[in-house]
């Protein structure tokens, strides 16, 4: 977080700092913080099960996406910090070991970047999180099943029903994948979660029974 050398990962100073959402009120569907205890759901979910529903099951976060957090994952993701993905992963399987484990995950599945993106980048985030977790938890991590079949426009400057537009026809599934029980998706930051939810839209297509997923972080509820 702060670049100080540190044993556990996570200095003291820095994880005070670190906004968790694994405690009080948060939303039953994508783990969103609450400031109403009295809600269930947050706004963007409640939106979503008005229109349909969702195709994701159910999912969960570790930290809010500020600082220091969101200067971390930027690192992770842009600066080729490859090493963080070992504490990430660490910090998952601690908090959601038990939850994966109630969920009866068959499967890991990292979220995929796009060839042209992965070559420029030389590697994926979401990938190396969700192969030091799965060794965490003794799950096989396919990457042989989700693939990026179209390169989307960045999806930070859009809003949700641009981002599920723009996402539109962007994800395949291998016809050689035999569909497991549940699966559970990796990606680095949940926003809106249109990302995930067209990702778990064609794996429930090709046969997935259910869909979790976890990420490092989340942004702010209502």
């Amino acid at each position: 977080m702060c670049g100080q050398i540190s044993a556990e990962g996570i200095c003291p100073d820095c994880r005070k700092k670190i906004v968790a959402v694994t405690e009080g009120a948060y939303c039953m569907h994508c783990g969103k913080p609450l400031r109403d205890e009295a809600e269930e759901y947050c706004p963007d979910c409640r939106k979503q099960m008005a229109g349909g529903g969702s195709s994701l099951d159910r999912g969960r976060s570790l930290w809010l996406h500020r600082e220091p957090v969101s200067g971390a994952v930027y690192r992770f993701k842009y600066k080729n910090r490859r090493r963080f993905g070992k504490i990430f992963a660490q910090e998952l399987a601690d908090s959601y070991g038990g939850l994966i484990r109630r969920w009866a995950v068959d499967e890991i599945i990292p979220v995929p970047l796009h060839p042209s993106r992965l070559r420029k980048r030389g590697f994926n985030q979401a990938e190396i999180l969700a192969r030091e977790l799965g060794e965490r938890c003794g799950l096989p991590v396919r990457t042989d099943v989700l693939y990026r079949i179209r390169r989307t426009s960045p999806q930070k400057l859009l809003g949700r029903q641009e981002r599920l537009q723009n996402l539109k026809g962007a994800f395949g599934v291998s016809a050689e994948w035999t569909p497991c029980g549940n699966v559970l998706l990796i990606d680095d930051i949940y926003t809106t979660g249109a990302t995930l939810e067209r990702a778990a839209r064609v794996l429930k297509k090709a046969g997935a029974q259910k869909v979790f997923f976890l990420t490092i972080s989340i942004g702010q509820g209502i």
